[in-house]
C-alpha cells in the first residue's frame, strides 16, 4: 500500500496510512512527512505496533529530542515519558487546560509525539485548537491589542512544589511520574503573536495555562485580556477532537496549536508514551 494522507475535515489534522513505522524512515520519507506535518499540524498514524525504540526512531526523524523538565521517564529510555491514569485515580485530569507544551522554556519544543498503549473504550479525547486560524480570524480591535505584545511564561502554577501538580498532588495519589521543582518558578518572555520559522505563518502562542501576564500591562488589564484571548483561541470552530485507539501514534506542532486533555473514562486504565521534539529556534 502506498502512503495516503486523509484530512480530518476539521480545523486541523490528517490521518496517514500505508506506512509501517517499525521500518527505517528514509530521508526522503522524513521530508514528506514533515511537509504534511507542517501543513496539517497534527498527523495521526493508526495501527502502528511500535516498540519504545520505534517511537524514538520516529521522533528523531523530525528532530533532536527535546527537554521534559518535570517528567520522569521510563526505565532504559530517558526520552520517553508516560501519560498515565489508573482506574481508581481521583486526582484531576492531567493537562485539561488548553496549552502548548513547555512554552515556558527559552526555546520551547517544536513538536510532541504521543502513542496509545492502553486506551479506555470511552472518553479521553485530545482537543487541538488551530492557532493560525485563531490569529487570522482576529477582529481588528483585538489584533491591534496583541500584535506587539510579549507574554511572560512560567510553569509555576503547574509544576512548582506548591503548584497544581506539586507535592500535595503527589500525596493525593497521582499515578503519573511528575517531578515538581523550584525551577518551575523561572520566567521567560515570548511574543504572543508568533511567526513560525518553517512556514512563515503567524499564530497566537500559548494560553492561560502558562502565561502569567503581558509585559507593560497592569495586572487587571493583563488578566482581562488573557481571559478574552483564551475564549477566542478555544472556539469550537478552531478545534479538532481526536478519538484515540490502541497502537495509534500522533505528532503535533506546538508552534501552531493549543491542545487539551479530556476525561470521561473513570474506572479505566489509560496509558500513553510521549516524546518531545526540540526546536532549533523560537
Amino acid at each position: 500500500m502506498s502512503l495516503q494522507v486523509k484530512e480530518t475535515n476539521s480545523a486541523c489534522g490528517a490521518f496517514v496510512t500505508g506506512i509501517d513505522l517499525t521500518q527505517r524512515i528514509s530521508n526522503d520519507l522524513s521530508g514528506k512527512l514533515r511537509d504534511y506535518w507542517l501543513k496539517h499540524k497534527v498527523l495521526i498514524f493508526p495501527e502502528q505496533n511500535l516498540s519504545n525504540h520505534d517511537l524514538e526512531n520516529f521522533t528523531l526523524a523530525f528532530g533532536e529530542f527535546g527537554d521534559d523538565p518535570f517528567f520522569g521517564h521510563i526505565e532504559g529510555h530517558e526520552n520517553i515519558a508516560t501519560i498515565r491514569r489508573d482506574p481508581n485515580e481521583t486526582t484531576s485530569i492531567f493537562a485539561e487546560v488548553f496549552h502548548t507544551d513547555w512554552s515556558f522554556l527559552d526555546i520551547p519544543p517544536a513538536g510532541t509525539c504521543l502513542y496509545g498503549i492502553t486506551i479506555p473504550p470511552i472518553g479521553g479525547n485530545t482537543l487541538f485548537a488551530n492557532q493560525v486560524r485563531a490569529y487570522e480570524s482576529l477582529p481588528t480591535s483585538l489584533r491591534d491589542k496583541v500584535e506587539s505584545l510579549s507574554a511572560i511564561h512560567s510553569a509555576e502554577l503547574g509544576y512548582a512544589p506548591t503548584g497544581a501538580y506539586g507535592d500535595e498532588d503527589k500525596k493525593n495519589g497521582r499515578s503519573m511520574n511528575i517531578i515538581p521543582s523550584e525551577e518551575a518558578r523561572k520566567k521567560y518572555s515570548h511574543p504572543f503573536v508568533r511567526t513560525h520559522h518553517e512556514t512563515g505563518k503567524k499564530a497566537l502562542y500559548s494560553s492561560a495555562a502558562y502565561i502569567q501576564g503581558f509585559e507593560g500591562l497592569e495586572k487587571d488589564e493583563s488578566d482581562s485580556l488573557l481571559i478574552e484571548l483564551y475564549q477566542w483561541q478555544t472556539r469550537e470552530e478552531l478545534i479538532y477532537s481526536h478519538q484515540w485507539s490502541e497502537k495509534m501514534l500522533i505528532i503535533w506542532d506546538n508552534r501552531s496549536l493549543l491542545h487539551a486533555a479530556t476525561g470521561g473514562y473513570d474506572g479505566y486504565q489509560r496509558l500513553l508514551h510521549r516524546t518531545t521534539i526540540a526546536d532549533t529556534q523560537f
